[in-house]
């Protein structure tokens, strides 16, 4: 039971240090058939996801993990992954709230991003 949970962690961890130190490095995460859908605006296959993720308009990005909820998803082995937490933007002092879920399946024994969910919480 706790495998998928450890992988997830593992998986959060390398995603957002990765994210926030450099994005094109995460287009080894992503395949294909991979989709993100980033403020209600889809884009699919690698170089569209990370076309996105480098075209955000910030310089400097910090994620404070606040919540990590994991599940398996399917017979495969995939795991389903729900995120909440907090974004340093720049130099901005104030902390904007996000969630974001990730449907991680197995491949070449890793695991891979099939699909990405990103939505700032206002309010």
């Amino acid at each position: 039971m706790a495998d998928f949970i450890e992988i997830a962690q593992q998986f959060i961890q390398f995603y957002y240090s990765t994210f926030d130190a450099d994005r094109k490095n995460l287009a080894a995460l992503y395949r294909e058939p991979s989709m993100l859908t980033f403020e209600s605006a889809p884009v699919r296959g690698v170089t569209g996801i990370i076309e996105k993720l480098v075209s955000l308009p910030f310089q400097k990005i910090t994620h404070e993990v606040t919540t990590l909820d994991a599940q398996p998803s399917n017979e495969t082995g995939g795991i389903l992954v729900m995120v909440t937490g907090a974004l340093l933007v720049d130099e901005e002092q104030r902390p904007m709230k996000y969630t974001q879920v990730f449907q991680l399946l197995p491949a070449d024994g890793s695991y891979f991003v099939f699909n990405d969910v990103f939505k700032l919480i206002y309010g």
